[in-house]
């Protein structure tokens, strides 16, 4: 499977796996310029942006472990923009992330949520 490709049924998977826990996913890929939110999901009075990471092996080690500080600030720059134009008052807002391993037919997701803080 493809790069892309693999990012993509992971991003799927993990949409699937919010919606399960009660979580509408109210924007996929948002982009502000080069900066990109893989979902941004709704519960109630709170909003998670979520960095989902996928993998199809075990190398190169967990699916996680490539949301390092960079990722994260361009997640949170984007974020901001989110927030502009369709933040609304009241609402508490979080980083999460979601490390999906693909294999075969099987997926392991792992939710981290609040994940981090902006800083």
């Amino acid at each position: 499977m493809k790069r892309h490709d693999l990012g993509r049924r992971g991003e799927a998977l993990a949409a699937a796996h919010l919606e399960a826990r009660g979580w509408e996913v109210i924007d996929r890929n948002y982009r502000a310029g080069p900066l990109e939110i893989d979902l941004v999901a709704r519960r109630d009075d709170v909003v998670a942006f979520v960095e989902v990471k996928t993998r199809s092996t075990a190398t190169g080690g967990g699916p996680l472990d490539p949301i390092r500080r960079g990722k994260r600030r361009g997640v949170a720059g984007a974020a901001r923009r989110w927030i502009y134009e369709k933040g609304r008052p009241g609402t508490i807002y979080r980083f999460d992330a979601i490390g999906v391993r693909v294999r075969g037919g099987e997926a392991e997701i792992e939710h981290i949520p609040d994940a981090w803080r902006p800083g």
